[in-house]
């Protein structure tokens, strides 16, 4: 009895878009071990990247709260599109993240009367997503960027600078959310993840029929644009790729930056 089953293969194929024999090859050479078969997938030239399994994306809107020194970001959850843009359901959704930004996260149970009549109301599932909140340093800098579509925010962004101004804060959220970093710099990178990345693209590259002496430069190109897609200060700037973010900010230094987006 093979250690997987018709759906196993069905999900690693949407995961890396290979067909039926190729991903049921890999699960077999893998025991079963979805993750592991992807990466093998990849070590073939079967599977371009590695594609996360698809979630499902829930409706809603995020919203952005401020006070002179405090941003917060909040979403609220709905099933449907058509909730999520009523105009009861993005004003909850102001409220919520002002109230945050205003005391703390835990603010937001102050409102779970509104919510459970806003559920009734509407007769959907509505709830509170993520909650952030984000201090701006001591002599440094505070700024946010909103993305809105159909009249409610989709994706929302907080930076905090030790140095630098708002307009540049600004700049760097705006940025944010478009290229969606993981991480500020390199070494907040698991290391687990960088040899698991490292050993991958290594053997791609042996798989591929690279000359073993031009391996060593090959990996640390191919790790250079792995980093540029997860790290901030690697990136190329969204509006001038000629730099990179460590670039554009100079002396400053991203303290904490903070996204949320609809349907994370």
């Amino acid at each position: 009895m093979p250690a997987f089953t018709t759906k196993d293969v069905q999900q690693l194929r949407q995961r890396t878009g290979v067909g039926i024999l190729d991903a049921k090859r890999a699960l077999e050479e893998c025991d079963g071990d979805a993750d592991r078969a992807v990466t093998w997938l990849r070590e073939q030239g079967l599977a371009s990247q590695a594609k996360r399994a698809s979630r499902e994306a829930s409706e809603g809107a995020v919203a952005i709260g401020r006070t002179q020194t405090v941003a917060s970001i909040v979403q609220l959850r709905a099933e449907t599109d058509f909730v999520a843009k009523s105009d009861e359901f993005v004003r909850l959704a102001d409220e919520l993240a002002q109230l945050v930004a205003e005391k703390d996260e835990s603010a937001v149970e102050e409102r779970a009367a509104d919510l459970d009549r806003l559920r009734s109301a509407l007769k959907e599932n509505i709830s509170v997503g993520r909650v952030v909140r984000v201090e701006q340093p001591e002599g440094g800098a505070l700024d946010t960027y909103l993305h809105m579509q159909s009249g409610r925010g989709v994706n929302a962004v907080a930076v905090a600078l030790s140095e630098g101004t708002p307009s540049l804060a600004h700049d760097v959220a705006t940025h944010i959310a478009f290229a969606r970093p993981q991480y500020v710099s390199r070494d907040e990178v698991p290391a687990d993840e960088v040899a698991t990345e490292r050993e991958t693209v290594e053997k791609i590259a042996r798989n591929e029929g690279k000359p073993e002496a031009a391996l060593p430069k090959i990996v640390e190109g191919r790790m250079a644009g792995w980093y540029r897609e997860r790290v901030l200060l690697d990136q190329p700037y969204v509006r001038d790729e000629k730099k990179t973010i460590a670039q554009l900010l100079g002396p400053a230094r991203v303290v904490r930056f903070a996204q949320v987006v609809v349907g994370d």
